[in-house]
């Protein structure tokens, strides 16, 4: 493994454990040259579906693209990274045990925008406005009122 520090690849395993979800090996590194310390995560490579982008193209899915989508969108929110990850984890398990080669990266798109909607109206407007291309303000106005619309029926239910 190589240090992420210093690029050495003479590194030690000082500790292992399994994670929470009991997923993968969780292992403390320490580099022998820097003497740095840093944690790998060991997962059996799953095969998840290609997606298939809006222009026609295919890709593999890619966790990270997502993750840091989400993470922008929730800039100085109260939604914690392990919420972000264990939203992650369960998104790609559900595309893994789905069985289908490809899917739509506007499945993966809906499915991103429905938890964040849960999460954080805030949260959820940002990432609308860069997935749904915002031609203008009059439909990013739109969007923020279809939210508050479904905001004010979801308080009428409950009163």
């Amino acid at each position: 493994m190589r240090c992420p520090y210093c690029h050495s690849l003479r590194t030690r395993v000082a500790n292992s454990r399994l994670t929470k979800e009991a997923n993968a090996i969780r292992r403390r590194r320490e580099c022998l040259d820097c003497k740095r310390r840093f944690t790998t995560y060991e997962k059996v490579e799953d095969i998840t579906p290609l997606v298939i982008k809006k222009d026609g193209r295919r890709e593999a899915f890619n966790r990270s693209k997502i993750y840091e989508g989400i993470k922008k969108a929730c800039e100085k929110r109260p939604i914690s990274i392990d919420d972000i990850e264990q939203f992650l984890d369960g998104l790609e398990r559900e595309l893994q045990e789905s069985g289908q080669k490809e899917v739509p990266s506007t499945l993966i798109g809906e499915k991103v925008m429905a938890q964040l909607r849960q999460w954080d109206d805030v949260a959820y407007v940002r990432f609308a406005s860069v997935y749904r291309h915002f031609s203008d303000i009059t439909a990013f106005m739109e969007e923020i009122k279809k939210l508050a619309a479904s905001k004010n029926t979801k308080e009428g239910n409950h009163s």
